[in-house]
């Protein structure tokens, strides 16, 4: 039978946390260097594509992803005809969305609070309520109900999870151990290990995955390093077979007198730390590169003149780009700061008639943003745009 002390440790020992702390103690010097470009017009544009890759990425782990194009058009309420594809599109709204909603009511918490078990089963309710009720059923045909913890057992891989009386009192001592954690290092190995304890205590009936990987992303956030530029879940996708392998390997129990004192693996539970911190560290890297920003202009420049030479349809009329009067006027936006229309067609430097064509180009196409037909203009990015400003970013956008 389970007890509480069945998933110990949740925390490796002091003669183990050398490489660790290494890594801990890289991310958050890494990690800094993406303040000083997390508020620029063009960081901002990135939020709302990297939500939007995260939640590719983290169906990509559960097998059910759609194609970054069919995630935009979902955005715009434009699903599927095909009902399994119209599912995994709505799968990656409901991420999108809860991302979305609980960045924005947990951001001011501290890490602690959000390993309150109530947090859990928010974020459980948050994915599943965003999905029909036609399509909130398990892959054996049981239905989901958002936020409900689990009733009944369940064997993932080789791991017979918790049986569901036990699972309030491990979500408790999983609560406290990590919650008390309070120097910014230790915390991050902490979110690591977390990790894979909740997903051996495995909740829920379906979608542990999903809300354990969604915490990890938020608890990075609640401990400022994340600055919205970054989450592991693009680094766990990218190495989902590993992923599943240490978190295996973590559910094994101790091997002898050196494997730590608890009931399960150590070493288990600290190569998979390893490995965890080691995704972060990767994403941390490869943003800080994405964010230099050199030679962005050139890029923004190229991307001007590749639409100039493709015109489409705004409404009755052609577009129109006009490169060399329009690519100072997105320089400008794209790096500084939002503009008054006034403001943008005196950059334009043309004529009122032809600089409003501009304007209305490149708001359809979506490099310009307006809250209105009136409104300020502020820099927009289309997941059209990505492999232009922003190449390798998302590889499969690339590949589209």
């Amino acid at each position: 039978m389970t007890t509480v002390v069945s998933f110990e440790p949740l925390f490796p020992e002091d003669r183990v946390l050398d490489p660790l702390l290494d890594r801990t103690a890289e991310l958050v010097d890494s990690s800094r260097q993406l303040q000083a470009v997390q508020r620029t017009p063009l960081a901002l544009a990135l939020i709302p594509q990297l939500r939007a890759m995260n939640s590719y990425y983290t169906n990509k782990i559960e097998g059910q992803h759609t194609t970054p194009a069919k995630i935009e058009a979902a955005l715009m309420r434009d699903y599927s005809p095909d009902h399994t594809e119209r599912k995994k599109q709505r799968l990656a709204i409901a991420h999108i969305a809860a991302e979305t909603a609980l960045e924005e009511e947990w951001g001011s918490l501290e890490v602690s609070a959000l390993f309150e078990p109530a947090r859990l089963t928010t974020i459980h309710d948050r994915f599943f309520s965003d999905l029909p009720a036609d399509e909130r059923f398990t892959s054996e045909g049981e239905p989901i109900v958002p936020g409900e913890l689990r009733q009944i057992d369940v064997t993932v891989g080789r791991h017979l999870a918790p049986e569901p009386g036990m699972i309030e009192p491990l979500l408790d001592a999983w609560a406290k151990r990590y919650a008390r954690i309070r120097i910014k290092e230790y915390q991050l190995i902490g979110i690591a290990c977390s990790h894979h304890r909740l997903a051996w205590i495995h909740p829920f009936a379906d979608g542990n995955g999903r809300v354990a990987r969604l915490h990890s992303h938020l608890a990075l956030r609640a401990a400022d390093l994340t600055h919205d530029l970054w989450s592991p879940l693009r680094g766990l996708a990218r190495e989902h077979e590993l992923y599943y392998a240490r978190l295996s390997e973590a559910d094994q129990t101790r091997r002898n007198d050196l494997d730590g004192r608890g009931n399960l693996s150590q070493e288990g539970l600290v190569k998979f730390a390893q490995f965890f911190l080691d995704c972060c560290l990767d994403q941390v890297r490869f943003m800080v590169r994405m964010t230099e920003f050199d030679g962005v202009t050139d890029r923004l420049l190229d991307l001007l003149r590749y639409l100039d030479a493709n015109p489409w349809m705004v409404g009755s009329e052609k577009s129109v780009i006009r490169p060399e009067a329009s690519g100072l006027a997105m320089e400008f936006v794209a790096t500084r700061r939002a503009v008054t229309r006034a403001e943008f067609n005196q950059m334009l430097g043309v004529s009122d008639v032809l600089a409003r064509r501009i304007t209305r180009s490149l708001l359809d196409i979506g490099l310009l943003n307006s809250p209105s037909h009136r409104g300020d203009l502020s820099f927009g990015l289309p997941l059209k745009s990505l492999r232009f400003l922003f190449p390798r970013l998302w590889p499969e956008v690339d590949q589209e």
